[in-house]
This record gives C-alpha cells, structure tokens and sequence, in this order.
C-alpha cells in the first residue's frame, strides 16, 4: 500500500509540475535505484533551448555550430566581392559536403569577368526561341511553366577548377563544382514545338548579363539533355545561379550553362562569342565536345590541412563526377599509386552527376599519399598527370599546369604525425 500511495504521489508532482511548464528531467526513479541502476548521464539535458524567430520559420537556419562556407578561388585571383561590389569566382567547401547534393547557398559561383547580378523580375522577364525555327516563340516565366517538366541531377563544373601544388585544402583545388537537383523543361521540348528547320546545326544561348553570356553549342547536344532550369534543390532559382531561368548542358564546361537565359537562337554553323574567345579558336569549332568535364574524381577526406588523429581505422571518401556520362567505377590507392582499390560508390550513379565513393582503410600511422581514380560508363578513365604530359608530348613535371581541362588524379600526403597536405607541393 505504502509503495502505491508513493507512485501515486509521483505521478501527480510529475503532473502539476507539466501542467504549470516547468521542465522535469527525470534524474533517476525510485525502481531505478532500487535495482541500483544508475541515471543515464546526460539525461538532465544542459543544453540551452532554442526559440523559435520569425527567421527560422519563415526560412530555416542552420545550427550556428555548422560554420561551411564559399571562399574567393584562387584560381580566379580577385577577392569576391571586390571593392565595386563584383562576385568573381567562389568555390564550394567540398571538405564539409555530405552525400551528393550541394546546397543551394554553398553552390558555386563562377560569373562572366565579373558581371554584377541582374536583379530580374519574373513577371516582365520572357524567353525567346528564334531564328532557324517555323514557329518562333516567346515566353513568360509563367508559361514555360506549363509545359511538361522534368527533375534531374547534374553537376556543373567551371574550367578554372584546376589544382595546383599551391593549392592547400580540397575547396580550393576542386571548389568549382557542385551538383544540384535541377527542374524545368527539356529544350527539345520547346524546339519541337518551335519546328525546328533542318538547316539548324547549332544554337546560341544569351543571357541577361552585361556581357550577354552567349555560346554556341551543337545541336545534336540540345535534342539530347539540354534543360531549360527554373528549380534547383525543390526552389527556384538563386538570383547568383541564375534566377529566373538558365540552361543546363549537363557534362559541358560551366560557362556553357548560360545563366539569365532570355534567348536561344537556332543557327546553321558555330558562332564565335564572347564566351568562346579565349575558349576555342575558330579552326577548333568542331571540337566544342571536347569541352566535356572529365571523368574526375577527388578524395574529399581526409584532404589538405585536415589531421587524422592517429592510426587506425578511417573511411575514405571522395566525389566523382564526368561528363562522358554516369561514373562506373571508382578505384583509390593508399600507397600513392602503386596499387588501386575498388571503392565503393554510396549512392546509384547518375548521368553527368556527382558520385559519392567511399573506401575502408587502416592506416598504420607511416607516411603515405592517397589518391583516386574514376571511370565512366563510356569507358573512359581519369588520368595520371604523367599520362596527361606524356600524351600531350610535354616535359612532366608534378606540378606543372595540364593542358586543356584538368582532370587529372590529385594525391594527398599523410604525414606519420596524420596532417594532410596537397601531394602535388
């Protein structure tokens, strides 16, 4: 009877004390210590309670102790934003990424020399298909809207993400990445429905930038998976990826993804614009395939200036990524190349989308260089830069800077106190 009454009383103090909103934390019951098990630890909960803002409903906010953010790359050499207010080039942390999808707000920025951001207004911005077509057309927002859509992952890579032996963390070697979960509509869709002349063999983009932002890209590429985006990451567009509309030319070199997109004119040859100079000379308009990414791959940890604590067990993980289509295989060395491992790939490839790859590893706390490798569904496998300077008939050296794209394999040295620098220094 004593025992009841004493629950009884329990309860109804645990009652009252919820009922006027005080917080009980349960330290231990009499049945826990009569069978002497002790209080969990920590179950008193000393952390300070969050209150709810207007912010973090209305839009939500990340934990304060989740501190990743973009930095100015050094490849483009100009802080961003400069003194004028100009966004240059700044790079994704890869070193912090999780999975495969970038957020939106860590996604890479490349703009066209510097070009402020057009502020558009969605309601008075239009897209026009023009030029080799039967039926030109101009569209709102609005209207692209309604025809039929489709979501896709895609990676989008700028030119510059090359990496070098100055380089000191992952952001700043490969940085210029970042893949997202595009939706809109397939630009074949549209041409259809422009009626697309036969004499057609290229199309130029434009955008809304101060320099326009146009390329030329064949044909044959925007019947295949070009893609007319207005979402990213189930929201429109950021205004710094192009809001309201830009095109997607998945596996293409980023400055082909015209951002601000307000026109698409369908040509008979290629034409050389301002995103082309410096890019491609007029002799080489046959070889704008040849601005496809990869196959690439970068081990993302451990990386430079992170430290493993000691030996022992770790996971290695990393991206992979080509624009020959969805990655294959991923192989990654812990002996700095004298043999490969199969990794395993995390998450189902996709067409022209990042891979997350992941291998078991001991370390044995010696010094060591880890690096990695890809191959792609076409067959295609990232290269050495030996191979690269050897194909290209160039004297090699480690650090020297690789013609064309660089998608070489980029090392990583463990120092035996487990500090991680760039193995290419």
């Amino acid at each position: 009877m004593d025992s009841k009454r004493s629950s009884r009383r329990e309860l109804l103090k645990l009652g009252a004390a919820l009922a006027g909103g005080t917080t009980v934390a349960l330290r231990g019951t009499a049945q826990a210590q009569e069978h002497n098990h002790p209080a969990t630890p920590g179950s008193e909960n000393a952390s300070p309670m969050i209150h709810g803002s207007k912010e973090q409903i209305e839009y939500g906010q990340r934990s304060k102790y989740v501190t990743s953010v973009r930095i100015a790359h050094p490849v483009g050499g100009r802080a961003s934003p400069d003194v004028f207010g100009k966004v240059f080039h700044v790079a994704t942390p890869l070193q912090d990424s999780v999975g495969v999808i970038t957020p939106s707000s860590l996604h890479y920025v490349a703009t066209t020399r510097g070009s402020y951001l057009p502020d558009i207004d969605p309601q008075q911005h239009t897209l026009t298909i023009h030029g080799l077509v039967d039926r030109p057309l101009t569209l709102t927002v609005d209207e692209l809207k309604r025809f039929p859509s489709v979501t896709r992952l895609h990676f989008i890579e700028c030119a510059g993400n090359r990496h070098n032996g100055q380089q000191k963390t992952v952001q700043e070697t490969h940085g210029m990445t970042s893949c997202s979960e595009w939706t809109g509509v397939l630009l074949s869709t549209l041409l259809k429905e422009c009626g697309l002349k036969s004499s057609a063999k290229w199309f130029v983009s434009e955008g809304a930038e101060e320099v326009k932002g146009a390329s030329s890209i064949p044909i044959a590429k925007g019947m295949d998976d070009c893609l007319i985006a207005y979402g990213q990451n189930g929201e429109p567009l950021r205004p710094q990826q192009g809001f309201p509309v830009r095109i997607m030319v998945p596996g293409f070199e980023g400055i082909y993804h015209t951002k601000f997109l307000r026109r698409i004119k369908l040509v008979d040859r290629f034409y050389m614009n301002y995103n082309e100079f410096g890019h491609l000379r007029p002799e080489d308009k046959e070889l704008a395939l040849g601005e496809q990414i990869g196959p690439k791959s970068v081990i993302t940890y451990p990386s430079g200036a992170q430290q493993l604590p000691g030996p022992g067990y770790y996971e290695i993980s990393g991206l992979a990524w080509s624009g020959g289509g969805a990655v294959k295989t991923v192989e990654v060395s812990t002996d700095g190349g004298k043999k490969w491992n199969r990794a395993q790939l995390k998450n189902t490839p996709q067409r022209m989308a990042h891979v997350r790859f992941a291998y078991e590893w001991r370390w044995d706390g010696t010094e060591t260089e880890i690096l990695s490798r890809c191959t792609d569904e076409i067959g295609q496998r990232q290269a050495m830069r030996e191979e690269i300077a050897n194909w290209w008939n160039v004297p090699f050296e480690r650090n020297y800077r690789v013609p064309g794209l660089d998608n070489s394999v980029m090392p990583w040295k463990i120092a035996r106190d487990g500090s991680v620098t760039n193995g290419l220094a």
